[in-house]
């Protein structure tokens, strides 16, 4: 897969992109923690014009999606900023499984007014088609979370649409190297950089990018509107985050398809969710639209919801944390988070990081069996 500016493969911008050419320069782009600037020429303050730590960012995951990017301070400020940009009265849609903040963010505007909202399952491509001629908003989310189904990006971003939609695409879980929704027709990827980007569970950090450039500029005006702007040190480590983004995902991708055949086979387990399995509902459609099948895992293990949260409390080497997309691998039993309490009570929702596939494999099995 090409860079869309520079012939570069996605692997080699994502180490070059973003640094300065200039002689004498540092070799990586440094934190710049300034409000303000001297008057007179290009930049006056942070909040309306950047700083040259967000634009290595912008410029490294924009070359990624291979569109103009925009960073904000979380992804759920990411996520917001896309939906401030509906009128009054607009229609969205939004998929059955769908992140908690997402959803709330929708149904909170619903509540007070400033949208409707049409709730779609994320297989049913021919109502996702006909959303796009009716909806203002059309939010996928593929592969989606916890549930990992994976949306036929193809085939709904190829569907005529109201003059005005927008077709926004949470890329969070594929990640540009496995999945690039603007390539497929999507007006905007949004991502949480706090995941595969950042990579090191040590920042907070959101980016939408799109190919619209008047839709970016109203994108840069509504983080400067409304303060979402990210942090120096945040994008700093995004930055760096960035550059062994490839080889993490590589390594935890392997572990992830090998720990997924592994809990298939478990006597313990009742239901194993990873879009790599040909088991899983949306095989044959992730194997069309995805490079790779991610890092992410659910499954349902033998029991109820006090079962289950025995196994967290079981794992050694795997952290029982929230979060996702870091080097570490990480689980939580996803019903328990509000707004997720429709989920089956025994589901676990597994990130798997970089560490030694075995030794994953070992902390798991011996923590299920525990559990049981």
């Amino acid at each position: 897969m090409q860079n869309h500016s520079s012939g570069l493969k996605l692997e080699s911008w994502l180490v070059t992109a973003g640094r300065s050419a200039e002689p004498g320069a540092p070799l990586n782009v440094p934190p710049i923690p300034a409000s303000n600037f001297i008057l007179g020429q290009g930049r006056s303050y942070a909040r309306t014009d950047s700083t040259p730590t967000w634009e290595a960012l912008e410029e490294i995951v924009g070359g990624l999606e291979g569109g103009h990017a925009v960073a904000f301070a979380s992804g759920m400020a990411a996520v917001a900023a896309v939906f401030d940009q509906l009128a009054a009265g607009a229609l969205v849609a939004i998929p059955d499984d769908c992140y908690q903040g997402v959803a709330g963010l929708a149904m909170a505007g619903a509540a007070r007014g400033r949208w409707s909202v049409q709730r779609i399952a994320l297989t049913d491509t021919a109502g996702w088609q006909q959303a796009c001629a009716e909806a203002d908003l059309i939010w996928l989310e593929s592969p989606s979370n916890p549930l990992l189904t994976v949306a036929d990006l193809a085939a709904i971003c190829a569907a005529p649409r109201k003059p005005g939609a927008i077709v926004a695409v949470d890329n969070t879980f594929a990640t540009p190297l496995n999945q690039q929704p603007l390539a497929f027709g999507a007006t905007v990827s949004v991502q949480s950089a706090t995941k595969f980007i950042g990579g090191h569970s040590d920042l907070l950090a959101g980016i939408v990018t799109t190919r619209d450039e008047t839709l970016w500029r109203q994108l840069q005006r509504t983080r400067a509107l409304t303060g979402a702007t990210p942090g120096t040190l945040e994008a700093f480590l995004a930055v760096r985050g960035a550059r062994t983004l490839a080889i993490r995902l590589e390594r935890a991708q392997r572990n992830a398809l090998t720990l997924a055949q592994r809990l298939e086979q478990h006597p313990l387990v009742t239901r194993v969710r990873y879009p790599g399995l040909p088991s899983h509902p949306t095989y044959a459609v992730a194997k069309r639209v995805l490079k790779g099948f991610g890092t992410i895992i659910s499954f349902d293990v033998r029991g109820d919801a006090t079962v289950a949260d025995a196994v967290c409390r079981n794992v050694r080497l795997i952290r029982h944390a929230t979060s996702l997309g870091a080097v570490e691998s990480t689980i939580e039993r996803r019903a328990a988070i509000a707004g997720q309490e429709h989920l089956p009570p025994p589901l676990l929702r597994l990130s798997v990081g970089i560490e030694d596939g075995d030794d994953l494999w070992e902390d798991l099995d011996n923590a299920i069996r525990a559990a049981n």
